[in-house]
């Protein structure tokens, strides 16, 4: 039988901040939930490429938007828009950044290896 699994981003595991961001991280069951949120003038390559020190960035992210805008471009310059209630995979190779003045909330998934 499997596991029922109730957790709140209020009560996290870990939280990482980094410039303009903070993930609160739940973990659970094999999986890794993140709640992300970017302030205006948010920008991957500007904000967390010094601290990967990678061109572009290189985690693949499924989940969904919950408020707030974000543009990404991927390395081969296909470019998109994210909205709330969005539900996307962004493959890694990529950089983006908030649109607007609203702070982006976005939900991640990742099934632990």
């Amino acid at each position: 039988m499997e596991k029922f699994l109730a957790r709140n981003f209020d009560n996290p595991d870990e939280t990482k901040t980094l410039p303009k961001a903070k993930i609160d991280i739940v973990k659970s069951d094999g999986y890794t939930f993140s709640k992300q949120t970017y302030q205006p003038g948010w920008r991957w390559s500007q904000h967390v490429k010094p601290i990967a020190k990678t061109d572009w960035c290189e985690m693949t992210h499924i989940g969904v938007m919950l408020s707030g805008n974000l543009h990404v471009l991927l390395s081969n310059g296909t470019e998109k828009d994210i909205k709330p209630g969005d539900v996307v995979i962004i493959p890694s190779g990529h950089d983006g950044w908030v649109v607007g003045d609203e702070p982006a909330v976005f939900i991640s998934i990742e099934q632990n290896k």
